[in-house]
């Protein structure tokens, strides 16, 4: 039992999945989309935190409170017990509450999955580890779009495959993470 236990000291961080940006436009939309939804459900079958972030751009934008694109991705939506917190920049640490609540509750690993790879993702995924937790990537569950310098599969391949992996998180399978979660 006390090996169990051990591994419950994890959460699952879904960040910035909101309506606006979730979307086929984003780089293998499709294997996200699923990976996303079978991670959730594993994490709530195996009880194991689900947290949600969600980014405000401010008064103005098209991402920010009171737009419907503001809101949680339908198929990802959290139950009326899981916590939301919104974040006005890249790191869902800054300034959110997320670090203080977890370092009370002293979660040591980060199961991270969302958007975008290349903006909220990589500061999330730096500072979780700047802060000592263990971060944890699975395969094919963030994505972005492409941009005027990279295409979307360069972008996610730069950031899994060379520059968060074995630096700043652990960069696994899908079915490693599952393992994970059901231990």
């Amino acid at each position: 039992m006390m090996q169990k236990d051990r591994y419950k000291k994890m959460v699952l961080l879904v960040v910035d999945t909101q309506k606006l940006i979730t979307n086929e436009n984003l780089y293998k939309f499709g294997e996200f989309k699923s990976n996303v939804k079978k991670l959730i459900v594993m994490a709530r079958e195996n009880d194991i935190e689900v947290i949600f972030v969600r980014h405000d751009d401010g008064v103005g934008n098209e991402l920010t409170k009171d737009k419907e694109g503001f809101e949680i991705y339908e198929e990802f939506q959290p139950t009326d017990k899981e916590l939301i917190f919104d974040k006005t920049v890249n790191s869902s640490f800054k300034d959110t509450g997320l670090l203080e609540y977890l370092k009370r509750k002293n979660e040591n690993e980060i199961i991270i999955v969302g958007l975008q790879t290349d903006y909220c993702i990589d500061a999330t995924i730096k500072a979780g580890f700047e802060h000592g937790f263990k971060m944890i990537v699975p395969a094919n569950t963030n994505s972005t779009f492409d941009n005027k310098y990279m295409s979307a599969e360069q972008t996610y391949r730069y950031y899994n495959e060379f520059m968060w992996n074995k630096r700043y998180a652990e960069c696994i399978s899908f079915e490693e993470t599952f393992a994970r979660m059901n231990r």
